[in-house]
């Protein structure tokens, strides 16, 4: 019985596919090209990359290939989110400086910057929240959260590029 039982096991592993196989092909190529052509209209890049990394391979188009496009893409808008912040950032630090002594000046904009940051991270997670609800207990609910992180923080990175602008 026991050898029955590790030659099922042994049959079973065989009958898998390969590791290799099961990767999702992900390249940020499709965002930045678009971005670059569509620097008026960003919001038409966002899921590009996570679309042609679905279509790329059989592994793309499974729940967890799902979630892993999804991922990677969002891994993308992610570092330009916090680029784009880290830079907002030191601006703010920097006008918060020359405008210390100035009565007028109630708030920093450090601390709004941040707090708005910190609130966003809560409105995101609960807006995630909120469409994976609609689909408990089902497989998808793994990809419709990832599809929401990905375009809420897309969304959020092409708002801070776009919120304080320098002339």
């Amino acid at each position: 019985m026991k050898r029955s039982l590790a030659l099922m096991a042994v049959a079973a592993l065989c009958a898998s596919p390969a590791l290799a196989d099961d990767e999702v092909q992900y390249s940020n190529d499709q965002v930045t090209s678009c971005l670059a052509e569509h620097a008026e209209t960003p919001r038409v890049c966002i899921g590009l990359s996570a679309a042609a990394c679905q279509n790329a391979s059989d592994a793309g188009s499974t729940t967890i290939g799902l979630q892993e496009c999804s991922a990677k893409e969002t891994a993308f808008w992610d570092a330009q989110l916090n680029a784009t912040y880290g830079e907002l950032i030191k601006r703010a630090n920097e006008v918060d400086a020359m405008s210390v002594d100035d009565p007028g000046v109630t708030e920093k904009i450090t601390d709004t910057l941040q707090d708005m940051q910190r609130r966003w991270i809560d409105f995101r997670d609960a807006t995630c929240k909120y469409e994976v609800s609609q689909f408990q207990g089902g497989t998808i609910m793994g990809p419709v959260n990832a599809s929401c992180l990905l375009r809420m923080t897309a969304e959020q990175a092409i708002y801070l590029a776009g919120s304080w602008p320098t002339n």
